[in-house]
């Protein structure tokens, strides 16, 4: 793959090189936005090398944050007060396979020599137009490959999360990953145990929302070791027959529903969010669908699942590869605004207060007017209602 002769790079980009440069100090962007840009895919904003210390980043911007100033990587602010991250030419010096103490110092080369894979090693100066690639990334790009930098059982032990990361740019490219590499990741795969759940989960999250192939990531996930020791429900019940999600489908949480029998307690071992874990545990209990297709039913199951409604008819989607039965009657009774809720009522506890209800009668008495409008939703309007309270009360 050739390189093109010159990149557009957002202004803001080349202003934090050029005042870099002015200062004497070297500016190259680097990172992924690179290969996702040689690959003619969406990317985010680019990151920049520099041989400028922390201190002297900071001492050039007058806006900065100190995002990772511990590794080397300094914010910078530009005047719409977005943020570009500026890191220092680094090397480890010391890694445990979650953490590294890195020394500065180093020339690009160096810098690019510690990163995980050769498609992730390339280097672009924005400012002299010009391109270093030691590694040769440009060519695994070329020919689909994910090949470590160097030795890749070194690569892994420095970081065990390289693994993961291995296997969600395969699954998202539809890259081979090379076999030396792939080999050192697998045997390097019980040093998963070492990680945080949390790098995981967003491993895990990353590879749904991104991978081409849902069901190639969980292959490569077993294939590798990693589900014996993050996710083992995967490996004893693969799901081998469930359609392909389609792209439009990439909700984690929905996809861990339809890969993992409780995804409540995967996601709660990976230290998902509670709203994440309660989604998950309300997919678990259900009732997952409604019995019948005819409206009444429908809104009785809607009020009943409440939140749930779409995320359990998206899940039957994802399993059987068509729209749910009752989905067109979802969105007629959304249409017509019927009420699903005891807030959605008419009238509220206040009103019958005034009417005399005291104590627990309030609520059930508001439960048994939603039982009503459920059945008739044109029931639900103030003198309608007022007058079935006084009849239950």
């Amino acid at each position: 793959m050739g390189f093109p002769e010159k990149l557009d790079i957002p202004p803001s980009i080349l202003h934090i090189a050029q005042t870099l440069d002015r200062a004497g100090f070297e500016a190259w962007c680097v990172g992924g936005t690179l290969r996702d840009t040689l690959l003619g895919q969406p990317h985010s904003d680019y990151d920049i090398a520099t041989s400028a210390t922390p201190d002297q980043v900071q001492r050039l911007f007058p806006r900065t944050v100190a995002v990772g100033v511990k590794y080397g990587t300094v914010g910078v602010l530009d005047q719409q007060r977005a943020l570009h991250e500026v890191t220092t030419f680094r090397r480890d010096v010391l890694t445990d396979g979650r953490h590294a103490v890195v020394q500065y110092g180093v020339s690009l080369d160096e810098d690019l020599a510690r990163r995980d894979f050769t498609i992730n090693a390339i280097a672009y100066n924005p400012l002299r137009y010009e391109w270093r690639d030691p590694f040769r990334g440009a060519e695994d790009i070329a020919a689909g490959l994910v090949r470590a930098v160097g030795d890749p059982r070194q690569r892994f032990e420095e970081d065990f999360l390289r693994i993961l990361r291995a296997i969600r740019f395969a699954a998202r490219f539809d890259f081979a990953i090379d076999p030396p590499t792939w080999e050192a990741a697998r045997a390097a795969a019980a040093g998963l145990r070492q990680l945080s759940a949390e790098r995981v989960r967003d491993e895990w999250f990353k590879g749904l929302q991104t991978s081409r192939s849902v069901r190639r990531l969980v292959s490569m996930w077993i294939a590798a070791g990693v589900a014996r020791v993050w996710l083992p429900e995967l490996e004893a019940d693969p799901r081998e027959n469930l359609p392909e999600p389609p792209a439009d489908i990439r909700d984690p949480v929905l996809l861990t529903a339809l890969l993992i029998a409780e995804p409540s307690r995967a996601l709660r071992r990976l230290k998902g969010s509670n709203a994440q874990i309660e989604r998950a545990r309300a997919l678990e209990e259900g009732p997952t669908e409604p019995g019948a297709v005819d409206l009444t039913t429908v809104r009785r199951w809607m009020s009943q699942v409440g939140p749930s409604a779409d995320d359990l008819t998206t899940l039957w989607r994802l399993r059987h590869g068509t729209e749910a039965p009752w989905a067109a009657a979802m969105t007629r009774i959304r249409q017509n605004k019927d009420p699903l809720t005891r807030s959605d009522l008419a009238i509220s506890g206040s009103d019958l207060l005034a009417l005399g209800v005291r104590g627990p009668d309030v609520g059930q008495t508001l439960t048994q007017l939603l039982n009503r409008v459920l059945e008739e939703p044109s029931l639900n309007n103030r003198d309608g209602l007022l007058a079935l309270a006084r009849e239950m009360s």
